[in-house]
């Protein structure tokens, strides 16, 4: 394997499997799809706005949500405890609008076309009006999360909020970085995606009257979760369809960034090959990207990625065995590898 060319195969070799259909994450968010309903409610509400542009933003944001995974996460935390409150109520749609902003900010990073199958807003407008939307978003979350009786959700929200931005921090110094170790990138991951979603199991639990040790537990369990979703959306940005995944791909590249499939192949290479690989990855094109892709695939780094993924997800769903059996519990457990499911 010394040229790119002797590693390019059919782009039908290269496709994943279809992901999950939208009935799929419907039967597991079933046991709060009531409760789902009253965040949805709660978000339009709070992003509402009497100024046509600001609403027209806002409401674009709304939809660019998609599955609603970090809402319902808090949602069926919250109900495997004990019972849904106000408050839950509240804070899921706090997470979610926090979620939508590093969205927002993400696009402009990653200079990205495409979300939820629609143009970005920096797309549609500039990479000024993200920024500041991205920023309203951010305000408005905090100014919800204050309205509650006691600050444990703000400094909780806020604490992982910092954590998120600290990880794209990371990430951004990394680019190009080809000595990238594993675990830098995992200290990566987690800060930038992981966190929140343990943010959101320890906001679920606390509110439900969880003691420290189950609150401990359950955003373990988020952890976990998060770094499977992550790993499986490195994965989708080098094997996915953009009209299938409904957002743009192939950013990780074009930003040089050493995510795990491509730490997973450089480890198991000879200095000569390590070279011949950095070569590839510096100078980013259509050519470059097939021959990696071909690469990836046939040294079993894709393969092995995957592996790791769903290692996560196993380690996530270990961490509920201490709860007893009811629809959440069983919605939680289904969570993590439908997650990983997107790439496998």
């Amino acid at each position: 394997m010394s040229t790119a060319d002797s590693r390019q195969r059919s782009p039908q070799q290269l496709q994943p499997k279809p992901p999950d259909p939208v009935s799929a994450w419907l039967q597991i968010f079933a046991p709060i799809a009531q409760d789902l309903a009253t965040v949805e409610r709660r978000l339009q509400d709070s992003l509402q706005h009497s100024d046509p542009f600001i609403d027209e933003l806002a409401q674009r944001c709304f939809r660019l949500g998609g599955k609603r995974l970090r809402p319902a996460l808090l949602l069926m935390t919250a109900q495997a405890i004990g019972e849904v409150n106000d408050a839950h109520h509240t804070l899921a749609a706090v997470v979610e609008m926090i979620h939508t902003a590093t969205l927002v900010h993400d696009d402009v990073l990653d200079e990205a076309d495409i979300r939820r199958h629609e143009d970005t807003i920096n797309a549609r407008w500039n990479n000024q009006t993200s920024i500041l939307l991205g920023d309203y978003l951010f305000t408005q979350a905090f100014y919800l999360a204050s309205s509650l009786e006691t600050t444990f959700g703000c400094r909780t929200i806020g604490r992982a909020t910092n954590i998120v931005c600290e990880g794209e921090l990371l990430q951004t110094a990394a680019s190009g970085k080809f000595d990238l170790d594993r675990k830098q990138y995992f200290r990566i991951i987690e800060a930038k995606t992981a966190s929140l979603c343990a943010c959101c199991c320890t906001l679920g639990a606390h509110y439900a009257g969880a003691d420290h040790e189950t609150v401990k537990r359950l955003e373990n369990f988020g952890l976990q979760l998060g770094l499977a979703f992550q790993i499986a959306d490195d994965l989708l940005d080098l094997v996915g369809e953009e009209k299938t995944v409904g957002k743009s791909l192939g950013t990780d590249l074009t930003k040089q960034r050493m995510t795990l499939p491509l730490l997973v192949l450089r480890d198991q290479l000879a200095t000569s090959e390590q070279q011949e690989l950095q070569t590839l990855l510096d100078h980013p094109s259509s050519e470059n990207s097939a021959a990696l892709l071909n690469w990836l695939e046939e040294s079993g780094a894709l393969r092995q990625t995957r592996d790791l993924a769903l290692a996560h997800a196993d380690q996530a769903i270990r961490q509920l065995d201490f709860l007893p059996d009811t629809p959440a519990k069983h919605s939680l457990q289904q969570l993590p590898r439908v997650a990983v499911s997107r790439c496998v």
